[in-house]
């Protein structure tokens, strides 16, 4: 599985999930730092990334989409710091990677 994280959320959100030997990039580093939702959604789609994001842009994309979407982790976290990003992360990412591989479209993170 490899995500693909949005420009709501840090950089350091891809490499801490890297560092869990999870394949993660954020946008900037793959070159849509200034892309629209659905240019990210469709190179997500044709890369078969999952998406992690705090925009509810990508859940309504995820329910109205005919063809198999990319997976959604949305983030449903206030504004925190990063170690609290972290935080939450950390405490539901068995879950999180276990929902994902069980296909669900649509991960919540709260």
């Amino acid at each position: 599985m490899r995500l693909l994280v949005d420009n709501q959320l840090p950089a350091a959100l891809a490499r801490w999930l890297s560092s869990k030997q999870l394949c993660a990039a954020h946008v900037t580093d793959v070159g849509l730092a200034d892309a629209s939702d659905s240019e990210i959604w469709r190179h997500a789609r044709e890369e078969s990334l999952v998406i992690v994001t705090k925009d509810d842009d990508f859940r309504i994309l995820a329910n109205h989409q005919r063809s198999i979407p990319p997976q959604v982790v949305w983030v449903r976290l206030g504004n925190c710091r990063k170690q609290a990003l972290f935080t939450a992360f950390d405490s539901v990412l068995p879950q999180l990677i276990e929902a994902l591989e069980a296909g669900e479209s649509i991960v919540e993170i709260r």
